[in-house]
């Protein structure tokens, strides 16, 4: 066999194969959860994650997050080697920002960006990368996920 011929056989194996790879890596691990939400009040409607700087919603979040989200993103939200993204760095480019109003605003550009994700999952090419929750997690739920992923991410040097 020629290497050209070895290279497509290669190739065209792993696209068969992706799919089947990304929907297992998608699908949800757990469809009930063991969280203790007491002491978490409601979220307020509003736009942006009504529960940053809450340290119980961080706990219930990490907690949450160890049951649902370890599996691709890791334990703890340490993405090293695993398959999904480093969720730490989803506000890397708010961080620098030094106008408070500015800043704000995106991070709230982060806040409906993490709610629509997590609600709606990620489809690239008809291939599940990450599959819907909000049929089985609430808003509540999601934020204290939000809240602790920003719990973990690396701090400005001025703060």
């Amino acid at each position: 066999m020629t290497s050209f011929f070895r290279l497509v056989v290669a190739g065209a194996l792993a696209l068969l194969v992706q799919p089947a790879l990304a929907f297992e890596v998608a699908e949800p691990a757990v469809a009930t959860f063991d969280v203790d939400t007491t002491g978490l009040p409601p979220p307020p409607a509003g736009e942006g994650n009504p529960y940053r700087g809450n340290a119980r919603a961080a706990e219930i979040g990490r907690t949450l997050f160890n049951q649902t989200c370890a599996r691709c993103h890791g334990v703890d939200a340490v993405s090293r080697n695993m398959p999904g993204p480093d969720l730490t760095r989803l506000d890397k480019a708010c961080r620098p920002i030094a106008d408070p109003a500015v800043r704000a605003h995106c991070l709230a550009d982060n806040d409906a960006y993490f709610l629509d994700s997590v609600q709606n999952g990620k489809v690239r090419v008809g291939v599940s990368h990450m599959p819907a929750w909000k049929t089985v997690l609430s808003p509540q739920l999601i934020w204290t996920l939000r809240t602790f992923v920003e719990s973990r991410a690396p701090k400005r040097a001025a703060e």
